[in-house]
């Protein structure tokens, strides 16, 4: 009976250290995973503000997004895959088989401290993103739609502390997915004599200083400069107060500026509610479409966000208001303000 005893106390104990051993081994090996998000929505009125994203009338889709990604010890990948209104929208200087890629990138760790990343990634400017999952409200800012979605290039990631980054990259021209072309004109209606676009001389620097989650942002090169400042702070443990400001100076066609803050309230363990006001500048002549100067908009968008497991209902209502009549109101038809109300669904996985 003593023996049976050893044996099987030898046997559990051999048992323990197999699956002991093959945890740690484990921990150690590369990861596949797959991840993404589906949205769809209402919204109430036929026409939106010139914002981007959630902008057709009726019951409308957003985008099926497939995030496919693998994670080694020290190298991995990023295949970020997007599809429908609102992926066209995201990757909307892209062409051919690249407009269904939002990111593509494969990285290195070369130390604890040190990543080098090559390829095409979302924008690290704004306080908005292109997924709506990662956004508290639905519809998306002046700020957001006026600025870069996303860079192709190869980006330095330096943990300088606990609480401080830094941020140097190199990139094509902004949102040119394949390569670094002169311009849209070029890339879809102008080929040179070979049947190619024309190439772009010039790129793109950026950088972006962190400290203890308040994030300054840098965009230069070939006359374009934004500054960004994108920040926020939890106010109390059910409140958090996030703010983005920006400002852009494009040689030769203008400036564009604006400020928002989004106060957040966690009001249950599954439903919050939080504003986004933004003040917006434009001396592009983007918001009219007629080359106007000192263009000014105001809006105010409250968003309800009701959570039941992946599962994400927000109810939205937004007004703009703005210093012309920039919005569209019937087919002949002009206003200088506008409501609209979006019920949105998004699932991620």
């Amino acid at each position: 009976m003593k023996n049976i005893k050893y044996l099987l106390y030898s046997f559990l104990t051999l048992i323990s250290f197999s699956i002991s051993a093959q945890e740690e081994t484990t921990e150690d090996e590369p990861t596949f995973s797959v991840a993404g998000s589906i949205d769809t929505y209402f919204r109430s009125a036929d026409y939106a503000p010139g914002t981007s994203f959630a902008n057709l009338p009726g019951f409308a889709l957003g985008m099926a997004n497939v995030i496919l990604s693998y994670e080694g010890e020290k190298s991995g990948f990023v295949a970020d895959l997007v599809y429908g209104p609102r992926g066209t929208d995201a990757v909307f200087a892209s062409n051919g088989s690249s407009n269904i890629v939002n990111q593509l990138y494969a990285y290195l760790n070369v130390s604890d401290n040190f990543t080098l990343t090559l390829g095409n990634w979302n924008t690290f400017l704004g306080y908005e993103v292109i997924s709506p999952t990662a956004n508290f409200n639905y519809s998306t800012s002046y700020m957001f739609s006026y600025g870069p979605f996303s860079h192709t290039g190869i980006k330095a990631d330096f943990t300088l502390s606990e609480k401080t980054s830094l941020m140097l990259g190199v990139m094509n021209q902004t949102d040119f997915t394949e390569g670094n072309f002169d311009s849209l004109a070029d890339t879809f209606d102008s080929p040179s004599s070979n049947g190619s676009p024309e190439p772009f001389d010039s790129y793109m620097f950026g950088a972006q200083l962190g400290i203890s989650g308040q994030y300054i942002n840098l965009l230069a090169g070939d006359g374009y400069t934004q500054i960004d400042f994108t920040g926020g702070f939890d106010l109390s443990d059910s409140f958090f107060l996030g703010i983005n400001a920006t400002s852009a100076d494009i040689d030769g066609a203008g400036k564009f500026s604006g400020v928002a803050l989004y106060p957040q309230l966690a009001l249950s363990e599954s439903f919050s509610i939080g504003l986004r006001g933004e003040i917006f500048n434009d001396d592009t002549g983007i918001l009219d479409g007629a080359g106007g100067t000192d263009q000014d908009n105001t809006s105010f968008t409250i968003t309800g966000s009701y959570t039941s497991g992946n599962l994400t209902i927000k109810p939205e209502f937004r007004v703009d208001s703005g210093s012309a009549e920039f919005y569209q109101k019937s087919l002949t038809g002009t206003t200088d303000n506008l409501a609209s109300f979006i019920l949105a669904a998004i699932y991620a996985f």
